[in-house]
């Protein structure tokens, strides 16, 4: 291989927060290397997230939907033989688990790097591992191939997104991200409700999940209503983002929006917003993300709580 790779095989699928965090490993290679080709394995849902990217040539689509019920088996082995004429240079594998693992192989990358902690023995089918640790942030963890390669962890770490689609929505709105996959990371009706009848202004509802009826006038329902591009247009024009531990969190970390994020039982030093300015709340407490501080006690949220982060975003 030479001193430069030419083709680059950057496999990390999802999560959409996930993806996030990846996005300034792909934009440091670039940087390194602008002659090199990178084609990223992308879950078909967040392919959105690297439209535009100058980092990205090529997106790999990995329809994950597709390789379930009895014959997603030999779907996924289908799909896997067409990576055969790949042949990278290098390999990256940020997904850490078999299946990215099997990727790497199968596209038949003449390098491949792995992280240390990668599980369900993906290790064995890396060349090597870059050295990773529990307690480091999950950029901070992809970011840790780059030694490998001879190039530098950049001191202020990029992440790229396209300006997304515009959608209709009031002026000078708060927006509000209250669902989460994670059990007990979504809000419960209560302080939905409880947020929407205190913030003042107007209110834009984004995600997957239902909220209660009814709501004040001025709150904007669309969940369930818009397209990835189109969130990440409502992330950038909002006035502040008050969102759960999530992946639209992420987004709006990314895109520098004056956010707020609930972390009622995850550990926002490892999963939360990679930016100094955003705030979180955990365990009774609003504060300033700081990703060398210990967290705090879980917590469930309570009416004085949420009282005070309702105070945040009107406090612009």
């Amino acid at each position: 291989m030479p001193d430069h790779p030419a083709r680059i095989l950057l496999i990390k699928p999802g999560s959409l927060g996930d993806v996030v965090h990846a996005l300034p490993v792909a934009s440091a290679l670039h940087q390194a290397w602008p002659a090199a080709r990178l084609s990223w394995v992308i879950d078909t849902r967040w392919s959105p997230v690297l439209a535009g990217n100058p980092a990205v040539a090529d997106r790999v689509p990995f329809p994950r939907q597709d390789f379930r019920g009895p014959d997603g088996l030999l779907r996924g082995a289908k799909w896997m033989a067409d990576l055969w004429p790949l042949r990278p240079d290098l390999v990256i594998d940020l997904q850490c688990l078999l299946r990215s693992a099997l990727i790497a192989r199968a596209s038949r990358g003449r390098r491949i790097i792995g992280l240390s902690d990668a599980r369900e023995g993906a290790a064995l089918f890396y060349h090597e591992s870059a050295p990773v640790s529990a307690n480091q942030h999950a950029v901070d963890r992809y970011l840790a191939v780059l030694p490998r390669l001879d190039i530098p962890i950049p001191a202020q770490p990029e992440f790229p997104l396209a300006a997304g689609d515009a959608i209709d929505a009031p002026e000078n709105f708060t927006l509000v991200h209250p669902f989460a996959r994670g059990d007990g990371k979504s809000l419960d009706e209560f302080a939905i409700r409880f947020l929407c009848e205190h913030i003042a202004g107007p209110i834009v509802l984004v995600g997957m999940g239902t909220v209660p009826t009814p709501l004040p006038s001025r709150v904007h329902d669309l969940t369930g209503r818009t397209t990835l591009p189109q969130l990440i247009h409502l992330l950038r024009r909002a006035r502040s983002v008050i969102s759960v531990d999530s992946g639209p969190m992420h987004l709006a970390a990314a895109v520098g929006a004056r956010l707020l994020a609930i972390h009622t039982w995850s550990n926002p030093q490892l999963v939360g917003p990679y930016s100094s300015n955003a705030w979180i709340w955990q365990g009774g407490s609003l504060r300033k993300q700081d990703l060398n501080a210990p967290p705090l006690p879980e917590k469930p949220l309570i009416a004085h709580d949420l009282a005070t982060i309702a105070a945040w975003a009107q406090s612009v």
